[in-house]
């Protein structure tokens, strides 16, 4: 019987200090950020390359369903947030071959965000990922407070890693310019 008192004394404090966590570090409609990187033992141009097949993302991101790519600057993606399909459509906002890809959401998940691709030699490239976002359902903020999407975030840089030099080489390209805007 103390036990039990004394467990459920200790899920009500952590409870109480989550909550009081969350609303410190998070008003209504304020965003979250999270940041990872990695590097590949491949030249930048074939990181870049590989990162611009947008719909191959799913291969390597466990949460992503579908990305399909409307025209050169936009995206239909369907994933699952906190546990919770959801759609959305993003614009690229800047593309710079071989140097930085940005983003942000136009409709549904509020995100944005930008990887970046560093030159370490030959054979070794960098990759730079910073995102922001606006956990929406308690469950995504919970995750986002005991940083989940930072663990997903890194994961999938891992997958890409993997899949990547495995595979050697990229599986298509796009070597065109977006202007920033």
């Amino acid at each position: 019987m103390v036990n039990r008192l004394a467990t459920v004394a200790a899920l009500a404090v952590g409870g109480y200090l989550l909550s009081k966590q969350l609303k410190k570090t998070r008003g209504s409609g304020m965003s979250s950020s999270t940041t990872a990187s990695i590097e590949v033992n491949v030249p930048v141009s074939t990181a870049y390359n590989q990162f611009t097949q947008f719909e191959n993302f799913p291969q390597f991101m466990d949460s992503v369903h579908e990305v399909r790519q409307l025209d050169d600057t936009h995206l239909h993606w369907r994933a699952s947030v906190a546990g919770k399909e959801e759609e959305w459509d993003s614009e690229i906002t800047e593309q710079i071959p071989d140097k930085r890809i940005a983003w942000r959401s136009i409709t549904g998940v509020h995100n944005a965000g930008v990887v970046t691709f560093h030159k370490i030699n030959e054979n070794t490239t960098r990759i730079m990922l910073q995102m922001d976002y606006e956990p929406q359902s308690i469950d995504e903020q919970v995750g986002d407070t005991l940083g989940l999407v930072k663990m997903q975030t890194q994961g999938n840089l891992k997958r890409f890693k993997q899949l990547l030099e495995a595979r050697g080489t990229e599986t298509g390209a796009w070597r065109g310019s977006v202007t920033q805007h």
